[in-house]
């Protein structure tokens, strides 16, 4: 996956949210995360899943770019419907969407699905969709690298903490409570760590 993109920035609070909601459905990003062991801290799972479609998506538009070269319609529309479904299981949902409108205009229809165009509209409707399905994808790309990115920092963090509790700073004592290095960390992305079972705020 594709490393942090400065543009991003830190992420951390309503701005972060925001950010996330814009990107992704977080209501069925959640709902993949929630697949993952609850023992398996690198979400291995949901990570899988996840770079499975960024590679699918990748050759995806390569071929629609192909069909779109050859004002292949129909395999234009075949493809937006095939990149459609995909998206909509991540919850890529800006990709879902561009793709929703490529299938309709790949049968001729408008790119509300109602009411016709014109094989030269259709065309040049569909290259601006696929061109913004791409500048999607790759926000996506980047967010979600950085999301498993950070998830993985987060937790080798948390393993140097409780590492370090068992020091002679963490028996002096006190009760044997924890130290606060070694309690879980909220990602800047404003995620939870991947054990809370419930990865990312939907709050607005």
């Amino acid at each position: 996956m594709g490393g942090r993109d400065p543009a991003l920035g830190d992420g951390a609070g309503d701005d972060g949210e925001l950010l996330e909601s814009e990107i992704l459905d977080l209501d069925v990003f959640n709902q993949l995360m929630l697949m993952d062991d609850e023992n398996d801290q690198e979400n291995e799972f949901s990570r899988e899943i996840v770079q499975s479609y960024l590679d699918q998506a990748k050759s995806t538009f390569a071929d629609m770019d192909k069909a779109l070269g050859s004002k292949d319609l129909s395999k234009l529309s075949s493809l937006g419907h095939f990149l459609k479904g995909s998206s909509a299981t991540i919850g890529v949902k800006r990709v879902q969407e561009c793709c929703r409108r490529i299938q309709y205009l790949g049968k001729l229809h408008s790119i509300s699905g109602e009411g016709t165009v014109d094989e030269e509209e259709a065309l040049k409707l569909i290259a601006q969709e696929l061109l913004a399905g791409k500048r999607e994808y790759q926000k996506a790309e980047e967010f979600l690298g950085y999301f498993y990115e950070s998830s993985s920092a987060d937790e080798e963090s948390d393993d140097e903490g409780a590492a370090g509790s068992g020091s002679a700073d963490g028996d002096s004592g006190d009760g044997g409570s924890a130290s606060e290095d070694s309690a879980p960390r909220t990602r800047q992305t404003g995620t939870r760590p991947p054990h809370d079972r419930n990865p990312i705020s939907t709050s607005s």
